[in-house]
């Protein structure tokens, strides 16, 4: 069985400090909008992967190949170049909200914004809070 030797891993990094480090002063203020959003929806306490994801949740994938790993359910970073939030089942099934969303883009799993403002607040929450359920319903076994 092969564990994944992923560099995007759990850690104690202190989560405030890394998004204070965060040099624009716009994504700065978005990723602590983003923090709030997503402890809110989550209820849970925000833990750092890697040294620039911010991520909650926790599941265990483990795929045919006998490749498994550890990951966030949901999560996000605020890069240098846009807001990225991570949807970890990806676009397809939200295909009415992501409609509704406003300006954004996507790759796989990630949605990145350019500035918060270029989407719908109460859509965006929506979304996180769909993927999130989906996650856990998925991936909690307890």
């Amino acid at each position: 069985m092969a564990k994944s030797d992923m560099k995007t891993t759990l850690n104690d990094g202190d989560v405030k400090k890394f998004i204070n480090s965060i040099e624009n002063e716009k994504r700065k203020k978005d990723g602590f909008s983003t923090l709030k959003i997503m402890e809110e929806v989550t209820g849970l306490y925000p833990k750092m992967w890697g040294t620039s994801i911010v991520g909650f949740g926790q599941y265990h994938y483990k795929y045919e190949s006998g490749r498994e790993g550890d990951f966030f359910m949901v999560g996000f970073s605020p890069r240098k170049q846009n807001l990225t939030i991570y949807i970890m089942p990806g676009f397809d099934r939200y295909e009415t909200l992501m409609s509704k969303l406003g300006k954004y883009k996507t790759g796989k799993s990630c949605l990145y914004i350019n500035k918060l403002e270029d989407v719908d607040m109460k859509v965006l929450k929506e979304l996180i809070n769909e993927s999130f359920l989906y996650m856990k319903k998925k991936y909690d076994k307890d």
